[in-house]
């Protein structure tokens, strides 16, 4: 599945020594740009994804979403506490480019291996460091997972209604959003060591990366208070939009509405009431609105409302399952998903392993930055790097 782009990122190393979720995918994010990862992992148990299974999915006795956030990277294994395997490190440090870690702070400092130390082996290196909460501040040492994260950001009382307690988002949000910002950071940084011939420290956090999300809402209250969260009714999609912004049950599924005016709608849909409802009241009897669109889409299925709002250029969308996803054409035309392949010889079958991920969001000069080489095993390429860097046999 390898395309013939030109990555931005070919020639350079990163050293990968995150575990699941944040810093593996923003090292995964560099290696589909073209960068070489080394991942390196504690001997015998590794990078705690290999068992933490998303919906207990497994392949190859490592979890399917350890085979998504850790595909096109070689894995080393090293014991930080070790004299021998730190000073392999530190010289596989001084060949690198970049490094990525999402330790707990103070850890890395303990190692000797924080940016204060390194920069000491090259100068030259980028270093990237993802934090739960940050370095300083009351919350530094509380575990830095996802759920966490959301809830101390305030983000869960931004979705679902008034009549709900805080709902978090059904994803990892926190880790997947920093991520982003890591490998932006970091790209970032070596374009200006390119310029100035210095490395640097970039960090973040899961807590910025959630504040970072809710600029627009911490903005507008930052300058003023009255404005505050105001979560609306059960076809609520959005605490500060007014109606229709939302989503309705239809005969056969659901229909989300973003802005639209509802006189509008009344008059393309059929709902008289809506006629008179001005821009003011799309706000302050937001939940009447949400419910007379309601109970007039429920009479029938989907398609029939899409051709009518469709026609109409009024935006509008299905509300699609994961089922419906994966089936429609318009998942196949973006063409997201790629087949990574481990060969016989590395797994415990003694059977080629093909699995299918996602590939990187990201087109360059019009191609897919796609990939086939799978997650490496743990410590698969030790023998590889102790050859190539000189450090003899076995620790």
């Amino acid at each position: 599945m390898e395309d013939h782009v030109d990555r931005p990122l070919d020639g350079i190393t990163v050293l990968d020594f995150s575990q699941f979720l944040a810093g593996p995918v923003a090292a995964m994010r560099l290696a589909d740009l073209g960068a070489r990862v080394i991942k390196i992992e504690r001997p015998g148990t590794g990078d705690i994804g290999r068992t933490l299974a998303f919906a207990g999915s497994v392949a190859d006795e490592e979890t399917v979403s350890f085979h998504a956030m850790n595909r096109n990277k070689e894995g080393m294994t090293a014991d930080l506490k070790n004299p021998a395997d730190l000073e392999r490190v530190k010289d596989l440090i001084s060949h690198a480019d970049v490094i990525v870690q999402n330790f707990r702070p103070g850890v890395m400092e303990r190692i000797g291996l924080d940016y204060e130390s390194v920069r000491e082996l090259n100068p030259r290196l980028v270093y990237a460091s993802a934090t739960g909460y940050g370095n300083d501040g009351p919350w530094k040492d509380r575990p830095g997972q996802d759920l966490l994260a959301q809830s101390l950001s305030g983000l869960p009382w931004l979705s679902g209604s008034g009549h709900q307690g805080p709902v978090p988002v059904g994803l990892s949000i926190a880790d997947h959003l920093t991520s982003c910002h890591i490998a932006q950071g970091v790209t970032a940084l070596l374009l200006r060591r390119a310029r100035t011939g210095k490395g640097g420290l970039v960090e973040t956090s899961l807590l910025e990366a959630m504040l970072d999300l809710q600029f627009e809402m911490l903005s507008v209250h930052l300058n003023d208070p009255s404005v505050t969260v105001e979560r609306g009714g059960d076809r609520s999609g959005h605490a500060f939009l007014a109606a229709p912004y939302g989503t309705y049950p239809t005969a056969d599924g659901f229909i989300a509405l973003a802005m639209n005016p509802l006189p509008k709608l009344g008059e393309l849909l059929g709902i008289d009431p809506l006629l008179e409802f001005t821009e003011d009241d799309a706000w302050s009897k937001r939940e009447e609105a949400e419910e007379l669109l309601a109970a007039h889409l429920a009479t029938k299925p989907t398609q029939d409302w899409l051709d009518v709002l469709d026609a109409a250029d009024v935006w509008c969308a299905p509300v699609l399952t994961l089922e419906e996803l994966v089936a429609h054409d318009g998942f196949a035309s973006i063409d997201m998903v790629q087949q990574v392949e481990r060969d016989a010889s590395l797994t415990r079958s003694g059977e080629p392993m093909a699995l299918k991920t996602t590939r990187g969001p990201l087109r360059v000069d019009g191609h897919p930055l796609t990939s086939d080489v799978a997650s490496p095993k743990l410590g698969q390429h030790d023998a590889a790097l102790r050859e190539e860097f000189g450090w003899g046999s076995e620790a």
